[in-house]
């Protein structure tokens, strides 16, 4: 039976104290919305209607550039309630049929296991909804039972007496419903409320009422918890993080300190890695198998092959680095690098734009830009590109197996050539041809018996 899914996503959220709609705050590292969305798509609903409002071209920018054209977009003005935002999508769900899932922007914890019970319950009843139980409700709505245990209603906080607000059985507000009922039922939905608004909740006593079948899910309180301040998606961030580390733990990665590393659910790591503790992941990361990371490393939308250690402190940026490479520590890799086989990036050597030929090292205080260094070369300490003029940008060519050496300044756009040498403490500015020995620096003059006769500060006796 076909399934849609409305996400709302409308709400401005005071509580957050932000310029930001709360739905594009970031959990691990991505928008909350991304969530529910890739969910729902995951679990086959259609079609998935998302319901916006505040802030909605920026939501609908960012859902677009993550998900193309697999979704639908309705708009909410002004936001009346819940019941209010089922409504306005009818439009784009267009004939009501099959059942319809109701999820939400700010509840990025809800995941398979809890839609697989929705789901169980949904199959043959007019209406399915999670609950789950707290030690503290707050002000969530109560789920209300009659002598038999079944569900005759849910009372919002507002609306709730004292001994109602006592329950501790909570409404989560995800639904499954025949399609066609909800929308002939909302109908009759009113603002005789508390909070002025169509609540959606009103729809599970309708449905009791006239004698349908209505089916209350309990699940883990864990998964439920949404985001209503920034309290709450310090909670929400912790807990997927978890979430994700104990996944890749399951795979065969080993997490020496899961309190204190970070990773986002686009970050795949390969069987007998370790991640030492205080490591950071961004963005789009793949570690290949038996590397060792960290500790306090930090990278984002970069590619780490076999083999591979990246040592204390190093900080990588969409930068690919080759099997069994050693980075670090203190090292940083700017946007654009790629690291061959067998590199080596050493303490405090950073670089930008730079291809490093396999079995290539620069192992102390160096700077690479917009650099092309070949197979088997060696960066001696000290030695810089400098491939800024003050207006453009210059490319700098290193041969395969040339030598540069210590506190060497290579002024681009120049060449070095294969198994060229360059000599300590020069400055290269004309093309060195292979095999050939570049020096630039002054002849040293000795002048004997300068130092005989004078004081340790420096003047004579």
């Amino acid at each position: 039976m076909k399934t849609a899914c409305v996400i709302l996503a409308a709400g401005k959220s005071k509580r957050m104290k932000s310029d930001k709609v709360k739905v594009l705050h970031k959990v691990c590292g991505v928008p909350m919305i991304r969530y529910p969305v890739q969910l729902a798509l995951k679990r086959g609903y259609d079609p998935v209607v998302v319901v916006l409002g505040h802030q909605a071209d920026e939501v609908k920018e960012y859902l677009t550039r993550e998900f193309g054209d697999s979704l639908r977009f309705v708009l909410q003005q002004p936001a009346l309630g819940t019941g209010h935002a089922v409504m306005v999508a009818k439009r784009a769900l267009g004939k009501a049929r099959g059942k319809l899932v109701v999820l939400y922007g700010d509840m990025p914890l809800v995941d398979t296991q809890e839609l697989a019970a929705l789901e169980r319950a949904g199959r043959n009843s007019t209406l399915a909804f999670l609950t789950c139980r707290l030690s503290d409700p707050g002000k969530y709505g109560r789920v209300l039972r009659g002598p038999r245990d079944e569900v005759l209603k849910i009372v919002e906080h507002a609306d709730a007496t004292k001994s109602q607000r006592r329950i501790n059985e909570i409404n989560t507000g995800i639904y499954m419903m025949d399609a066609a009922w909800a929308y002939k039922a909302m109908k009759n939905l009113n603002r005789s409320n508390a909070q002025g608004e169509y609540y959606l909740t009103d729809l599970v006593e309708s449905c009791a009422a006239s004698s349908k079948t209505v089916k209350a899910m309990e699940v883990e309180a864990n998964s439920m918890l949404g985001v209503n301040d920034r309290v709450d998606l310090a909670k929400v961030e912790k807990a997927m993080n978890l979430r994700l580390l104990h996944a890749i733990m399951a795979s065969g990665v080993t997490v020496l300190d899961p309190g204190s590393t970070w990773i986002g659910p686009d970050v795949k790591v390969g069987r007998d890695s370790v991640i030492l503790p205080g490591c950071h992941f961004f963005g789009k990361v793949r570690v290949g198998k038996a590397c060792v990371i960290g500790p306090g490393a930090v990278i984002s939308d970069s590619t780490i092959s076999s083999g591979v250690e990246i040592k204390a402190y190093s900080v990588l940026e969409q930068s690919k680095v080759g099997r069994g490479s050693q980075i670090g520590p203190f090292a940083r890799l700017r946007p654009g690098t790629v690291c061959g086989q067998n590199t080596k990036v050493g303490n405090f050597v950073e670089t930008k734009k730079t291809h490093m030929g396999n079995g290539s090292k620069a192992s102390h205080l160096t700077y690479l830009g917009d650099t092309q260094v070949g197979a088997g070369v060696n960066v001696g300490a000290g030695t810089i590109t400098c491939n800024y003029d003050g207006v453009n940008k210059h490319p700098t060519v290193i041969g395969d197996g040339a030598f540069i050496g210590s506190d060497t300044q290579l002024v681009a756009p120049v060449k070095v050539g294969k198994g060229a040498y360059v000599g300590a403490g020069t400055t290269v500015t004309r093309d060195v041809p292979d095999h050939a020995l570049a020096v630039s620096r002054t002849r040293q003059k000795n002048i004997e018996g300068y130092a005989s006769g004078r004081t340790k500060a420096g003047k004579k006796e």
